[in-house]
């Protein structure tokens, strides 16, 4: 499908050259559908990266997207050069009239720290707060899930003995979930942290859709808030562990590990598996789906809605 981005970002020029459709904010999208408006809440520390990591999984989704980057009020990043953030963010306040569709927020590498000691905890929460009351659904990824689990529910996270870190098989709970469409016999997906949560700790109303039994929780469902939790990494391409891994070892830490079941024959010298691929496309591609299909439905006229429900009555 088509992608909106900011013009000039690094992303547009990534994509394009891979093939996929990718326009200028403000451009016509002619004869598309009106795209879905969605805010990226960027929390990771290398924003160009996972700007293009999660533009390129919404660009292959089945609905136009119109993608909005977005910071906490307060947050500022102390990793990405100041003038791209300048140039292509604007903080929650800045979005005067939301608007949005959906929101996605990233995980963050603070995930080690009480979440009440993160700087921006308090206007992240406010975010958490307005998608919750004005019902716009939320994909929040690793520790973003974290934070929402703890925000709405108070469930603790969890100190793991060494860094979970690898790719890992998961078995998926929920084959009906609209969200697992198409990957009911499990999937693998690629896992960063340093924490968890577990699956006693989560209360009643908060479906478990895919874990693993190695690496733990996976994918969860918050249905009265609309949220779906990835406590894993979809989005990665095919080198960000390997990246990860390199950068690790430069810190002179003698506890590295190698990423599990990334690099064929644990060679960090060969290129890595990309085995999750395909399930990253179809797991962000039917998000985009419910999306779609709740922007269908509110942009139907009421009459029209009562003819079909009055026509299933009568079909039934």
């Amino acid at each position: 499908m088509t992608i909106l981005l900011p013009k000039g970002l690094p992303a547009n020029f990534v994509l394009r050259g891979e093939g996929l459709t990718v326009l200028d904010h403000g451009t016509p999208t002619g004869h598309f559908a009106r795209p879905l408006r969605i805010a990226l809440v960027n929390l990771m520390p290398l924003k160009a990266a996972t700007e293009t990591q999660i533009a390129r999984m919404l660009a292959l989704g089945p609905a136009p997207v119109d993608l909005v980057l977005t910071l906490p009020d307060g947050y500022h990043p102390g990793t990405e050069r100041a003038d791209h953030v300048r140039r292509f963010y604007r903080h929650w306040v800045q979005l005067d009239d939301k608007g949005l569709d959906a929101i996605v927020i990233t995980g963050a590498p603070v995930e080690t720290l009480p979440f009440d000691s993160v700087t921006y905890w308090h206007a992240l929460v406010a975010i958490f707060d307005w998608a919750a009351s004005h019902a716009v659904p939320v994909l929040a990824i690793c520790w973003a899930a974290q934070a929402a689990l703890a925000h709405f529910h108070g469930v603790a996270k969890h100190r793991l003995g060494e860094k979970r870190f690898g790719v890992f098989d998961n078995t998926v709970v929920q084959p009906a979930s609209p969200y697992l469409k198409g990957l009911a016999g499990g999937f693998a997906c690629p896992v960063s942290r340093h924490t968890e949560v577990r699956p006693a700790d989560l209360p009643p109303g908060v479906r478990i859709l895919a874990q693993s039994n190695e690496a733990g929780l996976c994918l969860v469902e918050d249905p009265a808030r609309r949220g779906l939790y990835m406590f894993n990494h979809l989005e990665y391409d095919r080198e960000t562990l390997s990246r990860e891994y390199q950068r690790d070892l430069a810190t002179g830490r003698n506890d590295v590990k190698l990423p599990r079941n990334y690099f064929p024959g644990d060679d960090p010298s060969r290129r890595p598996h990309h085995q999750w691929r395909s399930a990253g496309r179809q797991l962000f591609g039917n998000w985009m789906e419910t999306l779609q299909l709740r922007q269908n439905i509110e942009q139907t006229p009421p009459c029209t809605l009562a003819y079909h429900s009055h026509a299933s009555l009568a079909a039934g």
